[in-house]
């Protein structure tokens, strides 16, 4: 099995070269600003296809959060990689803590409704289908999304902070996929568990997954000290099927 997960892993790493979706820069209005994203279209019949609001972690709209957006293309959905740091992107831990400590949070917000505004006016994406997806900082903000958007129709939060307040939870419609590591210590087990259990009492569509090993990102490949490339195999292959369930059914 552990050899199988790390082949796939691989495997994903290769399709992201033989990728054919289409790319642009976009620019759209978020409040009285212009801000910009990148959208990935998948080649083929021209749609409409559900869509995914992709938000980057603490270090902005770098390469591996736009790789993220393209696989996600590849498997039949329009994606925006969203820029909450208006064209900076860090190169150190200091820098990401810097710049993620100068984003106003409802500058952040207003920017990702503009987002799910901007995917709901494209005339090639499912209105009642758009989703939202993000690692780290934008895990947490994927939760956001979930919170102030009531048709948000999917959400995978990948080691985001977490919100417990039933009375903010109750907002919540889209089914939520949380992936999580134990070893991680900003989000721990028992935060998981509480926001699990929180949700599942209000009745809302929850499936969340602890890798007993994995740290925080575990996810991304250049986290040198923290990949765990079986756990980041199983995390794309749980996030699959869960936006095929939710998206494309």
């Amino acid at each position: 099995m552990k050899r199988t997960l790390v082949l796939l892993a691989l495997l994903l790493l290769e399709a992201a070269s033989a990728s054919t979706a289409d790319s642009k820069t976009v620019s759209y209005k978020s409040g009285d600003e212009t801000v910009q994203g990148i959208l990935y279209t998948p080649t083929g019949k021209g749609g409409p296809y559900p869509a995914l609001i992709v938000i980057h972690e603490w270090w902005g709209l770098n390469d591996w959060v736009k790789d993220q957006a393209l696989h996600l293309a590849d498997q039949g959905y329009v994606t925006l990689a969203v820029d909450l740091y208006r064209g900076k992107v860090a190169t150190t831990p200091d820098m990401a803590h810097e710049i993620m400590r100068g984003v106003p949070e409802d500058r952040a917000q207003r920017d990702l409704h503009a987002a799910f505004a901007f995917l709901a006016s494209q005339p090639n994406v499912k209105k009642d289908r758009i989703g939202a997806i993000g690692w780290c900082m934008g895990g947490g903000y994927s939760l956001d999304v979930a919170l102030q958007e009531p048709t948000l129709a999917a959400d995978v939060i990948n080691y985001g902070h977490l919100a417990t307040d039933p009375d903010a939870l109750k907002k919540i419609n889209a089914p939520i996929l949380g992936l999580f590591g134990a070893q991680d210590h900003g989000i721990t087990p028992d935060d998981v568990h509480k926001f699990e259990q929180t949700l599942k009492q209000l009745g809302k569509k929850t499936d969340v997954t602890i890798y007993p090993d994995a740290g925080h990102a575990f996810e991304n490949e250049n986290n040198k000290d923290g990949f765990r490339a079986e756990d980041a195999a199983d995390a794309w292959r749980r996030t699959v099927d869960f936006l095929a369930i939710t998206l494309k059914k």
